[in-house]
C-alpha cells in the first residue's frame, strides 16, 4: 500500500465572490511496469470533490428556492463562472515498489470550469456550483531524512 506524507486543500475564487474548495485524495496506487520517469510507472486512482462558500447577497437570493435533491444536478438555471485565482489542492503518498526503493507519488487538482444555478439552493441555502477539474500525476524517489543522514 502506501502512506500519506503531505495533503493541501485548494482553494478558488470566482467571479462571482463565491469561494470553492477543493480536496484531492489518492485513494490506489500501483506500480505497472516501467517507464522513462525514474524507471518505473504507477497507475494513480484519485478521488475528489468540492464545497462551496458563497457571499451573503447569494444566500439571499436563493433563500426561497427549492431544495435541490438527488444525485442529478438539475436540469435548467445553470450558468457558467469565471475563475479568478486558485491554488491547487495536492496530495502526496509514500509508496514502496517491488524493488524495495521509495517513491513519493504526487496528485495535483485544479478546477477547469465552474457552474453555478441560483434555481436551487443546497443543504446550506447556499447556490448549487457544479465544478470539472484536471489531475495533474508525478513521482520521484523519496529520501527521508533518516536515510539522508538527519534525524
Amino acid at each position: 500500500m502506501f502512506r500519506i506524507l503531505n495533503q493541501k486543500l485548494g482553494e478558488a475564487k470566482l467571479s462571482d465572490g463565491t469561494i470553492i474548495f477543493l480536496r484531492v485524495a489518492i485513494v490506489d496506487v500501483r506500480e505497472t511496469g516501467f517507464s522513462p520517469f525514474e524507471g518505473i510507472n504507477f497507475t494513480v486512482k484519485p478521488i475528489g470533490g468540492i464545497t462551496a462558500r458563497s457571499p451573503l447577497e447569494l444566500k439571499e437570493k436563493v433563500k426561497s428556492r427549492p431544495l435541490s435533491v438527488g444525485p442529478q444536478p438539475p436540469k435548467d438555471g445553470w450558468e457558467t463562472i469565471d475563475i479568478i485565482e486558485q491554488k491547487p489542492a495536492m496530495e502526496e503518498v509514500i509508496v514502496q515498489s517491488s524493488s524495495g526503493k521509495e517513491y513519493l507519488v504526487k496528485v495535483e487538482a485544479e478546477l477547469s470550469m465552474v457552474s453555478r444555478n441560483i434555481n436551487y439552493k443546497n443543504e446550506f441555502e447556499e447556490p448549487i456550483y457544479w465544478a470539472s477539474w484536471v489531475n495533474k500525476f508525478s513521482w520521484r524517489r523519496y529520501e527521508s531524512e533518516k536515510s539522508k543522514g538527519g534525524e
